[in-house]
């Protein structure tokens, strides 16, 4: 387990299989999701309109309604721990060939995600400019296109950097904005209603039935003229194929599963459930408002800010409708742009994930020098959606049609998989309901239906969706052609493995613990993530006495937030950076004539990762060196954030972060007694002794201290609280 002075045998690693996360409700994945789901609501009911007429908002209902089943597929695959990532799961389910396809669609329906989003955000703001202008008789007005394609490349430009520093989106971020998008649904679920008992006359969108379907001529692509759309059950998978694209974002729903708290199974399906019946309402409700409260001779120049139209023609005065359109549009722009960030993490996890599956090179994942992020994946990510924007020039119409190809696909992919899968593994801890047994066979009906309807709308959307589906075709076939070279380079390089390194024994762990490694209670963990930034190892291997503390060197593996899907396989979290890293420690111990232990935790957050290896070690100090990133307090205030998360019993250590040239800072995690300035201890002895002649040796100086803290407490609780405030940042100020 420990690493000996000399070469006698290989070193042993101790690899935890399982990442270290912080655990989330139900309440919060369901956040997560929605923030990407329920942003459809915004341009998917104005794009399908424009597509296949006034039927469109009860098409956007009936697909929020088959979100359910789509629903029950992600639920099925996340159930699954499948080792190896999604092209691995893919490929040995349906073959190499068709898994670089799968990985090609989600790619692309990922990188159009965030352009649709901003541009959508964007088209709602210019809206809103003009019409401010156009009652404020300013005169001038923003072309809304124009404006909102310069508005998504800013947006874009400001997650990339985002992206490179690594700043996570939290979950707590994601709750509050769908707290602020539930106060704009609540109201217009009151309000729709007051203005259709008010309205004279209130009239249904016409049936979802062929003969009300009015395809716009670029709605058809290459069956336009020919006898297809005038059949009636083609007509409709074709008019469904143009509303899909409200469902899109349900593969967040698999990124979270592994951060949900337990028991998981129980809070996926509530997360799933609630995820389906906000969108139905949020996205299927309101769109179906709107086509009963808009004016049909109106209804035309919102559809690209549908709820900005619906905000502005509910009854009331026109300034509080006015008012609510403000309110409509920055939470569009809230919800919107942040699927733009969500979009970039899911992106940047999957070409993560297939490059430690070794289909990209290693190139791409070459760490930033300065954050520590895979910069040149999200810089690709970046240029691809920014290109997708100018090329668009704000048209949000254009957007939804290549939108909607890719997650059809992407959808259709990912339930042939777990199909497949269902012949093929018999370990679900969750199966899509409808399954009967004939022969002793299992038959997944629903499954198999729910796949037959993704595939049918796929090929509609495949020949009624011109430039979607040769922008789609091309990027597929361009990214295709990226993967299968970086894979048979990849292969070459494994034949010819790096030699200078030193070997590792591999000790495979579900988790680490006291009993997995050889250091006794109370060692010092020092965590290292660099090779040519170890100077804080030095520190601790010069100064500690083994006699009394082991020493356990630790890295953490990161693992993307958008890649939480699936475990990595063992080669993929053992990869040559952790070699070569460890095997800068390997000889850095040899010089110093120390023992220690070594161990490697994934983990999507290394702030969490350090502290829960810390907390199951019981070890006596955390050391980690300076941060590029932020400076030394900001670094202590998050590895303590990340202590307070753990749960109880929390176990107390010491947090010393060494910086070349300056001494280190310490500081303690957890209850512990706290260093007194010595003119502190001076005052309390004084005050000790002049109260000895009231209560005698009873009286101890804890006593003296104990006072003073309860009367700071009651302090802070009753009017005398700024004057406290007031003492305490003065005691801040001393030198």
């Amino acid at each position: 387990m420990s690493l000996e002075t000399g070469r006698t045998s290989t070193a042993k690693v101790v690899v935890a299989t399982t990442v270290a996360l912080s655990f989330i409700s139900f309440w919060r994945a369901a956040a997560i999701v929605l923030s990407d789901l329920a942003s459809s609501a915004f341009y998917a009911g104005g794009i399908a309109e424009h597509a296949i007429g006034k039927s469109a908002p009860w098409f956007i209902l009936g697909v929020m309604l088959f979100s359910f089943a789509v629903r029950s597929v992600y639920m099925e695959s996340s159930s699954m721990f499948v080792r190896g990532g999604v092209y691995v799961v893919v490929r040995d389910s349906m073959g190499p060939f068709v898994a670089r396809l799968s990985v090609s669609s989600l790619i692309f329906d990922y990188i159009l995600t965030g352009p649709i989003s901003v541009v959508s955000a964007g088209l709602y703001l210019g809206h809103l400019l003009n019409e401010i202008s156009d009652l404020s008789h300013l005169g001038p007005h923003v072309p809304p296109n124009m404006f909102a394609a310069i508005f998504g490349v800013l947006i874009t430009g400001y997650f990339w950097w985002s992206n490179i520093k690594g700043i996570h989106e939290s979950s707590g971020k994601a709750l509050r904005i769908m707290q602020v998008t539930t106060v704009m649904v609540v109201a217009f679920l009151i309000w729709c209603p007051i203005t259709l008992l008010l309205a004279p006359k209130v009239t249904l969108p016409p049936a979802p039935i062929p003969a009300n379907l009015t395809f716009a001529p670029e709605a058809l692509g290459w069956f336009r003229g020919t006898v297809w759309p005038q059949i009636g059950a083609i007509a409709v998978i074709i008019a469904f194929g143009h509303s899909l694209l409200s469902m899109s974002g349900f593969e967040t729903l698999a990124q979270v599963y592994r951060e949900i708290a337990y028991p998981k199974l129980k809070n996926l399906r509530y997360t799933g459930n609630l995820v389906c019946v906000y969108a139905v309402v949020c996205t299927g409700v309101i769109t179906l408002f709107a086509g009963m409260i808009i004016p049909d001779n109106k209804r035309a120049q919102y559809i690209d800010n549908l709820l900005g139209g619906l905000a502005m023609h509910l009854a009331g005065p026109e300034m509080l409708r006015l008012g609510f359109h403000v309110f409509v549009v920055i939470v569009g722009a809230l919800i919107l742009s942040g699927a733009v960030n969500t979009s970039m993490i899911g992106a940047n996890g999957v070409m993560n994930r297939i490059a430690e599956d070794g289909v990209l090179l290693d190139w791409f994942r070459k760490p930033q020098p300065r954050f520590g992020t895979t910069y040149r994946i999200i810089n690709l990510i970046a240029l691809l959606q920014i290109a997708t924007i100018l090329l668009s020039r704000g048209d949000v119409y254009l957007l939804g049609e290549a939108y909607a190809f890719g997650v059809v696909w992407s959808f259709f992919l990912k339930s042939l998989g777990v199909l497949v899968l269902r012949y093929h593994r018999h370990d679900q801890e969750y199966k899509f309901p409808g399954n009967f047994r004939l022969g002793g066979v299992e038959i997944p009906v629903g499954l198999g239906a729910t796949t037959l309807v993704l595939l049918l709308v796929a090929i509609a959307n495949l020949f009624t969706k011109q430039i979607a589906t040769k922008s789609g075709v091309a990027f597929t076939v361009v990214f295709f052609v990226i993967f299968t070279i970086s894979e048979r380079i990849n292969a070459r390089k494994q034949a010819n493995k790096k030699h200078g390194l030193e070997e590792f024994n591999l000790d495979m762990r579900s988790e680490i613990n006291a009993g997995t490694v050889h250091a006794r209670p109370g060692c010092v963990l020092v965590a290292v993530r660099e090779s040519k930034r170890m100077g804080h190892l030095h520190n601790v291997l010069e100064k500690t006495n083994l006699r009394r503390h082991d020493i356990v060197v630790m890295t953490v593996r990161p693992i993307s937030s958008g890649a939480g899907e699936y475990e990595l396989s063992d080669s993929q979290l053992f990869s040559d950076y952790e070699k070569e890293l460890l095997s800068g420690v390997v000889t850095m111990a040899e010089k110093a004539g120390k023992t220690v232990d070594l161990i490697v935790v994934p983990g999507v957050d290394p702030f969490d990762a350090m502290v829960q290896t810390a907390d199951k070690l019981k070890a006596s100090r955390l050391v980690t060196g300076v941060s590029e990133k932020m400076d030394s307090e900001e670094l202590a205030s998050r590895i303590g954030l990340a202590w307070e998360k753990l749960p109880e019993p929390r176990h107390p250590f010491s947090l010393e972060i060494i910086s070349p040239e300056r001494p280190s800072v310490y500081v303690n995690l957890g209850p512990h007694p706290p260093r007194l300035w010595p003119e502190d201890l001076e005052r309390a002895h004084v005050l000790w002794l002049r109260l000895q002649s009231n209560f005698g040796s009873r009286l101890h100086h804890r006593d003296v201290v104990g006072v003073a803290l309860r009367r700071l407490q009651k302090d802070l609780e009753n009017d005398r609280r700024e004057e406290a405030l007031t003492d305490l940042n003065n005691e801040l100020r001393k030198p």
